[in-house]
């Protein structure tokens, strides 16, 4: 019987997959039941068409996901500081990325006056990032290029927050990893754009360093 229910139409299809892994390689959850050792964390926005597997070519196992409303890596949210420790520390990943993408609806939120509700707290810090570039913002036309040049900046500012925490700053100091990483997905052609990075032991402002660690 066909499934009637948009919920029911997954669980036939979850059942498919996994018939066709075993089919492909019947060791296949034998070996992801057993252990995960994944190089990359991502940080990446909620939108449901930006799935880090699928965008990426990577298969279950290879990266440890977070996502929220517009990939932001507030000092505040526990959640994401949890999911970061545990990658450093206990997966020992060697690359965090971060990626936003094009014409981003939590972005565009920042940018517009609409109250939104409980996301106009989680959104305050994009819209401080709006504030303290937008001279540079302005200069673009649309509300869709603004939008985009704020993505951008966006990314970068995720990633230099990544690089405050004593998480990040611990590791770099004892095992020069991990190496961070900005993109930018293109919702209209499906490409990944870097827009910056930072190496292990990349010199901070020193208000922001740690010491003993």
């Amino acid at each position: 019987m066909e499934p009637t229910n948009s919920y029911e139409r997954l669980l036939k299809a979850n059942k498919e997959w996994a018939t066709e892994q075993l089919n492909k390689d019947p060791e296949f959850f034998s070996r992801l039941s057993h252990i995960q050792t994944p190089e990359f964390l991502w940080i990446g926005c909620s939108d449901s068409r930006v799935p880090a597997d699928k965008i990426t070519g990577t298969q279950p196992g290879e990266i440890f996901v977070h996502r929220n409303i517009a990939n932001i890596v507030a000092n505040t949210d526990v959640n994401i500081h949890s999911v970061l420790e545990y990658a450093v520390d206990f997966l020992k990943v060697k690359h965090i990325i971060v990626c936003g993408h094009y014409g981003c609806g939590g972005i565009r939120a920042a940018i517009e006056k609409n109250s939104l509700g409980i996301i106009n707290n989680w959104l305050r810090g994009v819209k401080d990032l709006y504030q303290n570039h937008k001279e540079e913002i302005e200069k673009e036309s649309s509300i869709e290029e603004k939008t985009n040049k704020l993505v951008e900046l966006n990314v970068k500012e995720q990633v230099l927050n990544l690089a405050k925490t004593s998480v990040i700053q611990k590791a770099w100091k004892h095992d020069q990893r991990p190496h961070l990483h900005g993109w930018v997905y293109g919702l209209h052609n499906g490409i990944i754009k870097p827009v910056c990075e930072m190496e292990p032991g990349t010199k901070l402002d020193d208000i922001y360093e740690f010491n003993d660690l």
